[in-house]
């Protein structure tokens, strides 16, 4: 699921010509979680009006009005949910490992139509995707990013306890985002700062945010 918003001169919020399904319900309470890498991205949404952002995850009307009130444009993507209900298996290879069409999973999630993007809030996503998916998804956003652009992604240290939840993140005018657990798919692994750096081989530069829960938080530069 995608779409475009963009601010209306007079203040509201507009759509964008795609078709998008009814959204799906999440329950449960928005938990409070202090962001050091949001914090930092917080000042240069202020600082830099008429950015292109992607929002990975559920619709948060939250996030669009937040952002599209500071004059972005924003794109939003559901990767975990297109990538965990979707078919994309294409067979098997002689070893018997399943082959995955990336190619036509990234038009359907990520079809950006030549646009480029500033800034990208990927969040847990890279946890939660199927393993033929991840580094697809990262070299697609690197050749469909500005230079300079940025992403914010955060990357669990293990696979259990409360923090492995699949979660919805909405962003907020301080230095939190609030957490609220979102539709139940299973983590898929987690990241070491090894991990990390070699999945964003080709990148100019990043910045780690130490964080007291199991997650690590990363801003990537592009």
């Amino acid at each position: 699921m995608s779409r475009w918003f963009d601010k209306k001169p007079e203040g509201g919020v507009a759509a964008g010509s795609k078709i998008v399904t009814p959204p799906r319900v999440m329950a449960g309470p928005r938990v409070p979680r202090h962001s050091g890498a949001w914090a930092m991205m917080r000042k240069r949404l202020q600082s830099e009006p008429g950015l292109r952002i992607v929002d990975v995850g559920y619709t948060s009307p939250t996030n669009i009005n937040y952002l599209t009130e500071l004059g972005h444009s924003i794109f939003l993507s559901d990767l975990v949910h297109d990538a965990c209900t979707g078919d994309w298996k294409r067979g098997e290879d002689a070893d018997g490992n399943p082959i995955w069409d990336a190619e036509a999973f990234l038009k359907q999630s990520l079809d950006f139509a030549t646009r480029m993007f500033d800034v990208v809030f990927l969040w847990t996503a890279l946890d939660y995707l199927p393993q033929p998916l991840v580094e697809p998804v990262v070299a697609h956003l690197h050749a469909s990013m500005n230079r300079g652009g940025q992403v914010l992604a955060l990357f669990h240290t293990r696979t259990n306890g409360p923090e492995a939840t699949h979660c919805r993140f909405h962003v907020t005018a301080s230095d939190d985002v609030e957490v609220q657990a979102s539709e139940p798919f299973p983590i898929q692994r987690a990241f070491t700062n090894r991990s990390i750096e070699k999945l964003f081989t080709g990148w100019s530069g990043h910045k780690q945010f130490l964080a007291k829960d199991s997650v690590s938080e990363v801003i990537m530069t592009r």
